[in-house]
């Protein structure tokens, strides 16, 4: 009995790493470092909030929900004030300190809300450009996330070519390939100016070659799945009208899913319609292309966040779960 005593400590502590060890998160890297094998572990998707105060109180509910549950990161698929509330500097800064608030690493995603539509009067009639400018100074000061607890990222600007375009990031867990690309409603800022046409085209040149970069080390590197984060609904049932600025991002899509072969996941918000379906058809055979998959987050007035799982078991990789927070239900 004094024998079982005195090793009852240390039995206690073996038996509670065995039963913490198969929960343990996976090593957060970047494409080309030795990632490990993959392991199932959860994120969040929000998006499109908060638009207002009502929303800025709801929002904390949300971040409460979200830390309270083991999820390793949280992704932002952007528009964090609507596109008529003031585009200040303040605003900026009061997001980026409730961003930080997320117990674990937070990826922002840029949407039109934060730059394009603030030369609206309503906004404070800025100039997009320069509040690009200050988006990218705030949120991609270094090569790591937002959050209490710092992911990693590797940024196109590494490239010369691409020095300006901080914004564009991804991030390897296990086998998975997480790709964040700076495609924005308003028709991707393309019609409205010839600024802003020249913009857009500067822009969706980087963004289709981060893209294409992606899914050619995703290849190299045997990934099992990609998701690519976008702000934009891209309009897929609008792919050929003139003027889109969103054909040449479709059409990449397509061509890259198809290369690929393997689960690709494409998350964005701006619509403020949540939904999970396939909305991509193949330009030559007019039928879905199955291994694409979309989902559109919850957005304003609805706050709420999506659970995403990958389970190296599931041959889809992913799966998604909607997560109501309570505290935040309406009255119908």
């Amino acid at each position: 009995m004094l024998v079982i005593r005195r090793w009852l400590p240390l039995l206690l502590v073996l038996l509670a790493i065995v039963l913490v060890a198969p929960l343990a998160q996976p090593i957060f890297a970047q494409p080309g470092a030795d990632r490990g094998q993959l392991q199932r572990f959860e994120f969040a998707l929000i998006g499109d909030l908060p638009y207002d105060a009502e929303q800025e109180r709801k929002f904390d509910n949300l971040i409460a929900d979200i830390n309270n549950n083991r999820i390793l990161f949280t992704v932002h698929d952007g528009d964090f004030k609507s596109g008529s509330s003031p585009c200040s500097d303040e605003m900026f800064s009061q997001r980026y300190e409730l961003f930080q608030t997320f117990k674990n690493p937070f990826i922002f995603v840029f949407g039109d809300n934060e730059w394009i539509d603030c030369h609206r009067v309503a906004a404070g009639g800025y100039a997009p450009l320069e509040r690009l400018d200050k988006l990218r100074e705030i949120f991609t000061a270094d090569d790591s996330s937002l959050g209490q607890r710092a992911l990693p990222l590797e940024r196109q600007s590494k490239n010369p070519e691409y020095a300006t375009f901080r914004e564009n990031v991804r991030w390897v867990i296990g086998e998975v390939m997480f790709v964040g690309l700076h495609v924005v409603g308003s028709n991707n800022n393309l019609g409205r100016t010839p600024e802003a046409d020249a913009e857009y085209y500067e822009r969706n040149a980087a963004n289709l070659a981060w893209m294409r970069d992606s899914f050619v080390l995703a290849t190299e590197q045997d990934m099992r799945a990609v998701m690519l984060i976008i702000q934009a609904n891209p309009n897929f049932e609008r792919r050929n009208d003139p003027g889109s600025g969103f054909k040449d991002f479709i059409d990449a899509l397509e061509r890259e899913t198809l290369a690929f072969k393997k689960p690709v996941v494409l998350v964005h918000g701006d619509s403020h319609y949540f939904r999970i379906d396939k909305p991509l058809l193949g330009s030559a055979s007019n039928r879905r292309i199955e291994n694409l998959t979309r989902v559109e987050t919850f957005g304003s007035p609805d706050v709420h966040w999506l659970r995403a799982t990958v389970d190296p078991h599931d041959p889809n990789v992913f799966t998604f779960r909607q997560e109501i927070v309570e505290a935040n239900l309406v009255e119908h």
